[in-house]
């Protein structure tokens, strides 16, 4: 395939815009090669600038759970926003949505939105902190929690494509009060917690892991974290900003049978539009300004263009009741097929898989955690990822990403992106 209008496009951005990209990881430098630049996307497709056709396996990095540009979705946006785009007014919309959110998701009273998944973290750490008056966290090694100061220690995903897991301008002051465990590692949070009692505000987790591929938690971790923090009058946090409404109607904690004191959401939650959310039950986000002490505000948070797709798309998550089980199947049946062309064509590899997120490491030894992740053939991957785009699939270009399903997706293409990934793994 060609990119010469990519490449031109790249080069002019790069001109006014840092690297050329407005998020890291899209500037390919852990693949090498020219971004590609989308001119539009319909369905389970991207078309870029050269006028070739990808069939998506990032879809956004995960809200295009139903498809690009779903038509309800596009509706919803293009009715609301005949009426206004802003208003920095209360809406019923914010209602509506909050009732839908409540309702879906268990464990929570109360939903606050914001404008994106860093803004819903941060805000859920500073809760936390406000509502049990300490200072510390505990997160793990590898998960992304977006770019606030207090997440940018080892982040995974482009922190770690870029090499500086450690982000200069993050204080000594605040890093001190992050605490650094092993995700899937139970005792490793325990001793932690033992050296510093009384000061963990929360543990704050991806509860599958979707920033150093996908991660599941092993079995009993997730459980053993609740009676840790019940233990020691921690609030566990879970951020589903990706699993959110994508594993499950309730997501994680639907799946795992978990109920976490607060939960960051995104993507999925706002159809496509730059939405965040975080909620918990009344006890603690009554403790919000205004009816609280601890200060969180946004002028666009709540915007009706971004209120109406998240609204519609919930919609019609909650209303059709095979849409997960689809979308499991679907990846599953990809999973089968990876499994079977890199293994007739002796590639070493591991696949994970939760649902509608998956990931392919090059290495044959079980990834359970940052480390492990770490370990891939990262030369083997570069390949892997070049291969595709020129038969005409995208995946994430870095090896620390999940890849997410969506039901836009037919078997067809399905079968199409297991042929070409046959074909690639032959020139390995």
């Amino acid at each position: 395939m060609l990119y010469q209008r990519s490449s031109q496009l790249f080069a002019d951005a790069e001109k006014v815009i840092p690297g050329g990209v407005n998020s890291p990881v899209r500037a390919f430098k852990a693949v090498g090669g020219t971004p590609i630049f989308v001119k539009s996307a319909k369905g389970a497709y991207l078309y870029d600038e050269d006028g070739n056709r990808l069939i998506d396996y990032i879809n956004s990095w995960g809200p295009m759970i139903l498809g690009h540009a779903f038509d309800p979705v596009v509706e919803s946006i293009t009715e609301k926003a005949k009426l206004g785009t802003s208003f920095g007014m209360p809406t019923q919309l914010e209602t509506e949505i909050a009732k839908l959110a409540v309702e879906m998701v268990a464990g929570i009273d109360k939903i606050r939105f914001v404008n994106s998944g860093t803004e819903a973290c941060m805000s859920a750490i500073r809760l936390a902190r406000g509502f049990t008056k300490r200072d510390k966290i505990i997160k793990f090694a590898g998960c992304y929690h977006g770019h606030s100061d207090s997440f940018l220690i080892q982040a995974g995903s482009g922190a770690v494509t870029f090499g500086s897991p450690n982000s200069p301008g993050v204080t000594a002051g605040t890093a001190k009060d992050t605490l650094l465990a092993t995700y899937n590692d139970l005792e490793n949070v325990r001793a932690l917690i033992g050296a510093n009692p009384g000061e963990i505000a929360a543990v704050i987790i991806e509860p599958v892991a979707g920033n150093m591929g996908c991660i599941p938690p092993a079995e009993g971790f997730l459980q053993g974290l609740r009676e840790l923090c019940d233990a020691n009058a921690i609030l566990l946090i879970f951020d589903e900003v990706m699993t959110g409404f994508r594993l499950a109607k309730g997501g994680a904690q639907e799946l795992y049978g978990i109920t976490a004191d607060i939960v960051a959401f995104g993507k999925v939650i706002g159809g496509g539009l730059p939405v965040g959310a975080f909620a918990a039950r009344a006890e603690i986000m009554n403790y919000l300004a205004p009816l609280g002490p601890v200060y969180q505000a946004g002028t666009l948070s709540g915007n009706p263009l971004a209120m109406a797709a998240g609204l519609t798309m919930l919609q019609h998550l909650n209303n059709d009741v095979e849409i997960f089980r689809r979308l499991d199947e679907k990846t599953a049946y990809l999973e089968q097929g990876i499994r079977k062309v890199l293994t007739n064509n002796k590639v070493v590899f591991t696949v994970n898989r939760v649902g509608s997120m998956i990931s392919v490491h090059f290495d044959a030894n079980p990834v359970t955690d940052f480390a492990s992740a770490g370990r891939g053939d990262n030369d083997t991957f570069r390949k892997f990822f070049h291969g595709l785009l020129e038969e005409g699939i995208y995946i994430a270009p870095s090896a620390y990403e999940t890849w997410f399903i969506t039901d836009a997706l037919s078997y067809e293409d399905l079968d199409f992106t297991i042929a070409a990934i046959d074909r690639v793994s032959k020139l390995f």
